[in-house]
């Protein structure tokens, strides 16, 4: 007979073998895209409210500071430039800007496998931001962020399955040259990871040359032009309603060259927004409204995300608090003013104010992540990685991250109620005659995969257990995982000719 011990340790090793078995994609319980939505902070009256108030903010502050091209744009388009140099938008511009719109944006990969259909509730998370520090968690000190570290936060995202998106999360303080430093950003991500991926630019002048590096690498501008795998994430306002006159001049450059935008709005509430939550959305709302204007007078159904971005402050030191509650609500109902509009859109979660990946940044993080996506944004930026109130980027929270957006991404599944899962079949044969439990049943077999999400780096074992096997720390297992990525080469590195075609022609700063 078999002992007790020897059943309960053959019982232990196959749990641990089923938790690191991989899945397979037809059995995976999360994907990206999936429909969110249930949640709505906002009642449909209050939502028209800030509809009716941005288009009022619209129509009689307006927005200063445009340069002359998007002056000619949008008066074009039917604005109205005041004799203070504000312009401003009578209602049917916007109602006409919003009916010209791209409802249902694509934004590809360079591998199509990783392409994300923005529409609807569809929800998405990535990274993003320009913290200008690395997190280092075994010294617990900042230090400044590199290529290098950009390079590889990409490859790192590249293998991690609830990373949708790579916009790029840090700056590369290591190139003091602002267009070598926006090339080298290109090259550091399109090189590190086959996903979509959101970048800057400094100035309007880089644009071109940072298009030639990516027709080269799509094989042709017409290929590039067919499937964009990296789009422009442009701060093309300056809150409080004022237009970023060098940024506009990017986004018609990105605009002319085939590259999809982010109009991203980017108050910070009580300081260059207002301090309430809905008029701080009323504002983001009104900014975006503006730049749909304009996106649409260059090239109607251009493809642009709507990027209301508030940001919550606390009000008592003038810190950002990426990481509050108000934060989530600011970002969940700007995902209701995009459903509103039927635009794809994107807004802030997952963002840490805690300078370490400890609890504070879990709690913090998880809170933001849920409700952006049980709200159904399309696009939850910097949701990964993200600490300090976007001052610090740590490459250990971006793999934990990818544990704690898998289990938001399984409550914005929700709950499935059918004939099979009601489960009333299964309930007679357990209870009727049967064993009177359903561990092992064909049943929870069957749906183990399919209805459950399991953490990769996160701990479920008992006391005992989790002594026996060493008793492992989450931050060290998260640095093994680090290394195991980086010890092998990019998936997505560059064929070894076009990788020297592309050095000849640019300065690129990464070893070969």
């Amino acid at each position: 007979m078999t002992s007790p011990a020897t059943r309960r340790s053959g019982g232990r090793s196959a749990r641990r073998a089923a938790r690191v078995a991989p899945v397979t994609d037809e059995l995976r319980s999360i994907t990206p895209g999936m429909e969110g939505g249930a949640y709505k902070p906002l009642t449909q009256t209050q939502v028209e409210k800030i509809h009716d108030a941005a288009l009022e903010a619209l129509e009689t502050i307006g927005l200063a500071d445009a340069p002359q091209s998007g002056i000619d744009y949008m008066v074009g388009a039917g604005a109205i430039l005041g004799d203070d140099g504000r312009l401003r938008f009578p209602r049917a511009v916007v109602e006409d800007a919003i009916a010209k719109s791209n409802t249902s944006i694509t934004l590809c990969g360079r591998d199509p496998a990783n392409d994300l259909i923005l529409s609807g509730n569809r929800v998405h998370f990535g990274t993003a931001g320009a913290a200008v520090h690395m997190v280092d968690v075994h010294g617990r000190e900042y230090r400044d962020s590199t290529l290098q570290d950009l390079h590889d936060a990409a490859r790192i995202c590249d293998q991690l399955d609830n990373i949708h998106f790579v916009q790029r999360p840090m700056v590369c303080r290591d190139i003091s040259d602002n267009f070598e430093m926006d090339l080298n950003t290109v090259y550091g991500c399109v090189s590190g990871t086959k996903k979509h991926i959101g970048t800057s630019f400094t100035d309007p002048s880089y644009v071109k040359p940072a298009l030639e590096m990516l027709h080269m690498i799509a094989g042709g501008e017409d290929k590039w032009r067919e499937r964009p795998f990296v789009s422009n994430s442009n701060c093309f306002v300056v809150p409080p309603m004022k237009f970023a006159t060098e940024s506009c001049e990017v986004m018609e450059e990105c605009i002319k060259g085939g590259m999809p935008v982010l109009l991203l709005s980017a108050g910070m509430a009580g300081a260059t927004a207002p301090s309430t939550i809905a008029g701080a959305i009323v504002q983001a709302s009104a900014e975006c409204l503006a730049g749909l204007v304009y996106v649409n007078a260059v090239k109607p159904g251009h493809p642009a995300i709507f990027g209301t971005w508030p940001f919550g402050l606390d009000l008592r030191t003038g810190a950002m608090t990426g990481g509050s509650g108000e934060q989530a609500l600011l970002s969940a109902g700007c995902a209701q003013m995009h459903k509103f509009y039927g635009l794809p859109g994107g807004a802030v979660g997952g963002i840490a104010d805690a300078k370490l990946p400890d609890m504070q940044a879990g709690w913090e993080a998880m809170c933001s992540n849920v409700m952006a996506g049980l709200s159904g944004l399309n696009m939850v930026y910097e949701a990964a990685g993200m600490h300090a109130s976007l001052l610090g980027f740590c490459h250990e929270s971006l793999i934990l991250s990818d544990d704690l957006i898998g289990h938001a991404l399984r409550c914005v599944r929700g709950i499935e109620v059918d004939d099979e899962t009601l489960a009333l079949d299964q309930m007679r044969e357990v209870c009727l005659g049967g064993p009177g439990h359903y561990l092992g049943t064909d049943q929870t077999l069957n749906r183990m995969q399919k209805d459950y999400v399991y953490p990769a780096l996160g701990d479920r074992t008992s006391p005992k257990e989790w002594a026996e096997i060493g008793k492992p720390d989450l931050i060290e297992k998260a640095v093994a995982r680090k290394e195991d990525i980086l010890s092998q080469r990019s998936a997505a590195r560059f064929d070894p000719i076009l990788d020297q075609a592309l050095r000849e022609k640019f300065k690129i700063h990464l070893p070969a």
